[in-house]
């Protein structure tokens, strides 16, 4: 029952009190960021992310339509094969999620989520229940963008910007820390990053949850270059190919 009154709450939009606005310079509707995914020297996959190019009206807030998709190659499915979406409805305006949904396929393994988002009584609606969340409480996605938000550029090596991430039936903290800087190089171009580990203690991008180290350029875009993760087969690389969309120069980009 008490499940079904928040809904209904949702559904009439029963939202008196002022919401947060977030400066975004990032990011914006039409980005599309594409990537090359190997395991040492082999191309295993491919993956992006999507901000859909018209906004999307969530309890009557425009909110970003935001995907991140990845899959295996067809030529190496008999050995592993890897199905996996995630979307998350990201407001406009305050950044922080209203739904989010998660399929996971990856070998005999699969797993589905979904959840929507009460930002304003600060709770989270799942099939299973409904749960007491803290103040603008992200998904493992929108938590991403946010973070893409965030001034990094006079952050130094051990910091740590504190976040939280609502994941099945429980918030945990989910600290990104600042490993350092790096120029590196992909077939998108040369960049300087700045690195950072997303500390996942649960709801992770994958599978398993192993460490995930993230080059982010060095600038107002913070588009993430190349991406390391943990999984299955061992550490999996996702390198930037391509990018369209952008919200603007990318200063970062060396060539």
């Amino acid at each position: 029952m008490k499940t079904l009154i928040i809904i209904i709450l949702f559904s009439l939009n029963l939202f008196s009190q002022d919401l947060r606005q977030i400066k975004n310079e990032a990011f914006g509707l039409g980005e599309k960021l594409e990537y090359d995914i190997g395991y040492k020297f082999l191309k295993a996959g491919t993956g992006y992310f999507e901000v859909s190019k018209d906004p999307v009206l969530v309890n009557d807030r425009k909110s970003y339509n935001v995907n991140f998709v990845v899959k295996s190659l067809a030529s190496l499915e008999w050995i592993y094969k890897v199905r996996d979406a995630y979307n998350t409805k990201l407001d406009i305006d305050g950044i922080f999620p209203w739904e989010y949904s998660q399929r996971i396929r990856e070998g005999n393994y699969s797993r589905d989520i979904y959840t929507k988002f009460d930002q304003i009584n600060n709770k989270a609606i799942t099939k299973k229940g409904t749960y007491d969340t803290p103040e603008y409480v992200h998904d493992i996605v929108s938590a991403f963008y946010y973070l893409r938000t965030l001034d990094l550029k006079n952050m130094k090596k051990g910091d740590i910007i504190p976040l939280k991430n609502f994941y099945k039936d429980s918030t945990y903290n989910l600290d990104v820390k600042i490993l350092g800087r790096e120029t590196i190089e992909v077939e998108a171009g040369k960049f300087r990053t700045v690195i950072v580990e997303p500390l996942v203690k649960e709801g992770g991008l994958f599978k398993n949850e192993g460490r995930i180290i993230i080059w982010l350029s060095d600038d107002d875009r913070k588009i993430p270059v190349k991406v390391g993760t943990q999984i299955l087969i061992g550490f999996v690389g996702a390198e930037l190919t391509k990018y369209k969309g952008v919200r603007g120069k990318i200063d970062a980009k060396i060539n």
